[in-house]
């Protein structure tokens, strides 16, 4: 463990995912006191993150407010983790199957063009995604067709240039216009990993225990008593002025022991990783829109390097599963999955599995780019389980609640709600221990909040981050940043 500072307030961050990593790293950056205890052995290893959700244009059914709010937790991400972005836009697809109109979602990315718009002329830094002007564009069949004709330049930059092989490999008989292109960017795990990983392992205020696993928590004279068990050694006892939970879908658990219950629900869900051979062709992402649960469902294609892509199917059959949504039961605040998913996540898949979800996903997106039948598996699965605060599946924007005894419970359902989780955590804290001297003052951008994280070379984050997939038993392709800049 790092040599304890003179900091007097000290806190417990129980889980090392997005939420927990994120959570622990701001804190150890304004000087707080922060150890991070993870069960496994690496942080940031839990549900397949692959999309910036910069305006919520995956889902037609949530409310306008979820999407511009994910539009300010996407821009804030990409501020605070610029190394783990491909910047590259997606494609929003609507097949003819579907029952929506495109045009239905013209007027609210008005709305979030707008917003964009306004969120750049009160901090310049906030240009993260490109020019607000062109925060989306939308194309008739006419327009793919003439791009069919073109050839893509070695370093795309418009959206005509992303949007060629769209046009040159998608069946566009079978598809509704116009098609829209928006840019929501990519998300590399291995990245985001790799760069809270080296900022915490080096950071004085920070002190990172991994294979390590809660036993208890009891909350006497206002500060938490830890029992914790190392993954080889004795149980040992820390004890701290706050305590936050962000135990992924474990949450409940932890919710239970320490006797502050929530309702909420947790989803099964997996992505497949497979290879497609396209001679250097640079894809954006594509989503084609379908009813989830049906054969139609969405299907997700997310391009990385060298030939490799990953690919959801919002079916039964690929991305989800039978009875891999369950609800928390009283008394517990913790949703049960199926033994069979449990063991997916705690043994992994069997083969067979693997094999056989890949070629559905593979058949799926066929469906809709009829070469990509020639794609193959590429890897075992990105998967995990989703907890969602409630009692409403729907949720999309979701950070963090607090509880009397300096508690605190992050539930996030998409990666980009972390960083407003962290910033409402050191709020929070700043209200409780008004006299804490270490707080840092608001008011300091978000790259200066952070100077162990901002000091990271994208060279050096991109090796871990190779290093982390290879451990993890991915192909190196995840890690490499795609796309160009913005």
């Amino acid at each position: 463990m790092a040599e304890q500072g003179q900091t007097s307030l000290r806190v417990a961050v129980i889980g090392g995912g997005i939420a927990g990593s994120t959570a622990a790293l701001h804190l150890a950056e304004q000087g707080i006191e922060v150890t991070l205890i993870e069960q496994s052995d690496g942080l940031v290893n839990g549900p397949p993150i692959c999309h910036l959700h910069a305006g919520g244009n995956l889902y037609r059914e949530i409310s306008q407010q979820q999407c511009v709010d994910l539009l300010k937790q996407s821009i804030e991400t990409v501020r605070l983790f610029p190394n783990a972005v491909n910047a590259r836009p997606t494609v929003i697809a609507t097949p003819l199957t579907d029952s929506s109109d495109p045009q239905s979602l013209l007027p609210r990315l008005s709305v979030i063009q707008e917003s964009y718009q306004y969120l750049v002329e009160q901090d310049p830094l906030n240009c993260v995604l490109g020019d607000p002007k062109h925060y989306y564009s939308q194309y008739s069949r006419a327009q793919l067709n003439a791009l069919r004709e073109s050839e893509q330049p070695e370093n795309p930059s418009s959206h005509d240039d992303w949007m060629i092989p769209f046009a040159q490999h998608v069946d566009l008989d079978n598809l509704k216009y116009p098609v829209l292109v928006v840019q929501e960017f990519g998300l590399s795990v291995f990245r985001l990993a790799a760069s809270v990983t080296l900022t915490l392992e080096q950071h004085p205020k920070a002190h990172l225990m991994t294979g390590c696993r809660l036993e208890d928590a009891r909350y006497v004279n206002n500060q938490w008593h830890l029992t914790y068990q190392l993954k080889q050694g004795d149980k040992e006892q820390l004890v701290v002025d706050y305590l936050v939970n962000s135990t992924g879908y474990k949450t409940g658990t932890i919710d239970d022991f320490t006797h502050q219950s929530q309702k909420r629900l947790v989803e099964f869900k997996s992505a497949f990783i497979t290879h497609w051979e396209n001679s250097g062709i640079h894809w954006p992402e594509v989503i084609f829109h379908g009813e989830r649960g049906t054969p139609q469902g969405m299907a997700q294609l997310t391009p990385y390097s060298n030939g490799y892509f990953q690919v959801h199917g919002m079916t039964e059959s690929i991305t989800l599963f039978d009875k891999g949504l369950v609800a928390s039961e009283e008394p517990s605040s913790q949703p049960r999955l199926p033994l069979e998913l449990e063991a997916k996540i705690t043994h992994g898949w069997p083969e067979s599995a693997i094999q056989q979800r890949t070629q559905n996903a593979i058949g799926h997106m066929s469906q809709h780019i009829p070469t990509f039948t020639k794609a193959t598996v590429g890897g075992k699965p990105l998967f995990g389980a989703q907890q969602i605060p409630g009692e409403d599946p729907r949720l999309r924007v979701a950070d963090v609640s607090f509880t009397e005894n300096n508690y605190a419970r992050i539930e996030l359902v998409k990666a980009s709600s972390a960083y407003q989780a962290a910033r409402k955590i050191k709020d929070q804290l700043q209200r409780i221990h008004s006299s804490e001297q270490t707080l840092m003052v608001s008011g300091v951008s978000v790259e200066q909040a952070h100077p162990n994280l901002s000091a990271l070379s994208p060279e050096r984050i991109e090796v871990r981050a190779k290093q982390l997939a290879r451990d993890r038993g991915y192909p190196e392709a995840l890690a490499i940043q795609t796309g160009t800049n913005s």
